[in-house]
């Protein structure tokens, strides 16, 4: 069952968090650019408030939650009431398909995996941006998850994790980034983030649909 009752509920909350933690995301927003392709078209899987679709000129997005969804209809986004294990969408539709701060809440990650790839085209791209389970921020999450409405029922993963599961459903050559490498909160900036994994608390993993 989608877990969408917190951003149903709390989504002002959500959406405050961007405000308050503006050089974090703006991090988070830079490692996921570098990965999107200058031309195609795109999809966001979980595409939320719309705020990374928006910026990235993702057009279209897939999200259970209500009131997610009217946000993002606010910021242009085409936005469909689906779930990530059920994309309404033909097979290869798309250049490219984003998830980000997603993954955590999926309840069937391979079958969302899957999906990603059938509908994407051959040879296009799968990004994945998401909290690292074996970073400090990660640790900092699941240590203290029960305080947070949104993350109480969240599944991390460690960067390792996503990639054996990205080869298992099928994709090749993946690539990372990483980003937020102390406290988010303490940023004054945005953060540069650098190729690789281990070190970041955010990490950004792109992988191919073979040809």
């Amino acid at each position: 069952m989608p877990r969408t009752k917190p951003f149903d509920d709390y989504y002002n909350h959500y959406e405050e968090w961007f405000e308050d933690n503006r050089f974090a995301w703006l991090s988070e927003l830079d490692a996921v650019r570098y990965f999107i392709p200058e031309s195609g078209r795109g999809m966001e899987i979980g595409v939320g408030s719309g705020r990374f679709a928006a910026h990235l000129g993702i057009g279209v997005g897939v999200e259970p939650s209500e009131a997610m969804r009217k946000l993002a209809r606010v910021r242009g986004i085409d936005v469909y009431d689906a779930v990530a294990e059920s994309l309404p969408f033909g097979d290869g539709t798309f250049d490219f398909a984003l998830m980000v701060t997603t993954i955590c809440f999926v309840d069937d990650v391979r079958t969302s995996f899957t999906e990603a790839r059938r509908v994407l085209k051959k040879g296009g791209r799968f990004i994945v941006g998401f909290v690292d389970r074996n970073s400090d921020l990660g640790r900092t999450y699941e240590i203290h998850k029960e305080e947070n409405v949104f993350y109480r029922d969240a599944t991390f993963y460690s960067t390792d994790d996503v990639i054996a599961l990205l080869d298992e459903c099928g994709f090749e050559k993946p690539q990372a980034v990483q980003t937020i490498f102390g406290d988010f909160r303490m940023l004054t900036r945005i953060e540069p983030f650098t190729k690789g994994y281990g070190r970041g608390g955010f990490v950004v993993v792109c992988a191919k649909n073979p040809s």
